[in-house]
């Protein structure tokens, strides 16, 4: 996958701009005529030297303050939390690495990346898709726990 000099400048300047990966992926597909993996990717960030941006946190409006409960009072259960990814012990068959996910809506999943580093995702539910936003928070927290596992 060679870009360049004149995509390499755009495409560090998408990432610069705080771009994430998968609108990265998409952008290089639309205005280059590439069609990557999301480990292509990955590794076409790593070969342009160029850092993605954290995303920023939402900005929330303060919450005004409550009395806390007594302890004779039930606590109300905290809200679900976002998407967790685990990575199995024994890798599926055909697989480079597996794991499970569970998705902000109590959805579970089973994904993995085969050995050309396509990502497949099976969910439980039959025909479930998770929104978009749980499936940009899957690929960021995959990511994270495949670099910290050294991957």
């Amino acid at each position: 996958m060679q870009l360049t000099i004149e995509q390499q400048q755009v495409a560090r300047q998408w990432l610069a701009d705080g771009m994430k990966l998968s609108e990265f992926q998409r952008r290089l597909e639309t205005d280059f005529g590439l069609r990557l993996t999301y480990m292509d990717v990955r590794m076409l960030v790593t070969d342009l030297q160029v850092m993605p941006k954290d995303p920023e946190p939402p900005k929330t409006a303060p919450v005004p303050e409550t009395a806390a409960p007594s302890p004779l009072e039930p606590a109300e259960p905290a809200p679900p939390g976002g998407v967790k990814v685990t990575v199995d012990a024994v890798t599926r068959p055909g697989a480079m690495v597996s794991g499970k996910v569970t998705f902000s809506d109590g959805q579970k999943a089973t994904w993995l990346l085969d050995t050309t580093g396509r990502l497949g995702l099976m969910p439980e539910t039959k025909g479930y898709r998770p929104s978009a936003a749980d499936g940009q928070e899957f690929q960021m927290a995959l990511e994270q726990e495949l670099t910290r596992m050294g991957m």
